[in-house]
Formats: C-alpha cells, sequence, structure tokens
C-alpha cells in the first residue's frame, strides 16, 4: 500500500492551496516521494496552516518551485510504478485523497485512482477494540483516535513543532507496522519503545 500525507494552506480543498506530497511504498519503505509546489493566485491561505507546516509565504509562491499541477501529475506518475496502489494513512480518503482530487479536477487530470483507502485511526481503534473491549470515543461519543492518540497508543511521542508531508506519512507507516506486524518500520523511531499490548507473542 501507499502510505500517503500532503500538506496545504488550509483544511478546504476548493479554496486553499496545495503545498507538498509525501509518500512511501509500506512493504518497500526506501520506495519514497516528496516534492513541493507552489499554489496558484488567488488561492487561499491560512496564516495557522503556515505554523503548522512551517512554510513561508515566499516559500509558497515561489515561481522557481513546480505548479499544484506539475506535483499531482509527477506524483501519479510515481504511483503508476508502485505494485500495489491502495493508498493508506490518517484520515487520507477525506482530506488527502479528496484535496488532490478535487486539484485534478481543476486542472482536467484524468487521474486514476479511487476513494477507497485504509484510514490508520480507524485501524487503530479496532486494535483498541481487541485489547480494550470498547472503543475510544470522546465526549460527543465519537471517535476520540485523533493522531496524537494514534501515535501515543503505538508508543510514539511527536514533538515536532512543525508538520512535514513524508515525515508524517513515515509516521503513520510505522503506525501500520506496529499496530499490524507488532513490529517497527523505521529505526530512527527505534527509541519508541513499542507497547507489549501491540507485541505479537
Amino acid at each position: 500500500m501507499i502510505v500517503l500525507d500532503i500538506e496545504a494552506t488550509g483544511l478546504n480543498s476548493i479554496q486553499n492551496g496545495l503545498l507538498s506530497i509525501g509518500a512511501l511504498c509500506f512493504d518497500n519503505p526506501r520506495q519514497q516521494f516528496y516534492e513541493e509546489c507552489r499554489i496558484d493566485e488567488g488561492d487561499v491561505v491560512s496564516e495557522e496552516a503556515l505554523r503548522i507546516n512551517g512554510f513561508t509565504k515566499e516559500q509558497i509562491f515561489d515561481k522557481n518551485k513546480q505548479t499544484q499541477e506539475e506535483l499531482i501529475k509527477r506524483f501519479f506518475k510515481w504511483v503508476s510504478e508502485q505494485e500495489v496502489r491502495i493508498f493508506a494513512g490518517h484520515n487520507v480518503g477525506f482530506f488527502d485523497l479528496n484535496f488532490i482530487k478535487h486539484k485534478a479536477v481543476k486542472y482536467n487530470l484524468d487521474i486514476k485512482t479511487r476513494y477507497r483507502s485504509i484510514d490508520l485511526g480507524s485501524v487503530a481503534q479496532l486494535i483498541y477494540f481487541q485489547i480494550n473491549k470498547k472503543f475510544l470515543i470522546d465526549d460527543y461519543r465519537e471517535s476520540a483516535m485523533s493522531l496524537r492518540e494514534v501515535l501515543n497508543f503505538c508508543g510514539i511521542n511527536d514533538e515536532r513543532k512543525v508538520h512535514n508531508a513524508l515525515e508524517d506519512a513515515k509516521l503513520a507507516a510505522e503506525c501500520f507496522s506496529r499496530l499490524i506486524h507488532g513490529k517497527g518500520l523505521f529505526k530512527e523511531y527505534d527509541n519508541f519503545k513499542i507497547p507489549d499490548y501491540l507485541i505479537q507473542k
């Protein structure tokens, strides 16, 4: 499967601009994709989004960067080279894929992918239920399995001040590996002990 994450200038796939795409092949994590682009004139920019992803106004309008259209084309060329093209990630179907697809429509790009995807929060919630015989819910009786909760459940402490699409894809892949296989995927996360309840006996 392809673990995917994007950074954007906000949460609205129509109004906001795409800034970067990060992805990796779960079965061969060295197969990675990370590229950035500039946004279009007229794209709405949220200051909060820029605080989260660390991009500056100069970077997001940099004429030396490729366009959003070019980034999407290059990404799906990379996707076409992967053996398994099931997308996965945290909230990936609702946000990341949806965002890319709306931009593809804007640029009249015929990208070949489906909305069916594997959601990290859902997988974590199912494993949590198997262990605790209940779901992790919030005050509204809905899923409380946020990305922070997923990371905590997988034994990972994320203290980064800013987000990066490839780093987030790697973190998601690490969590998938711990949840599905009970073992880590990347050496860089070895300092975070895998909880005993995830280790398969």
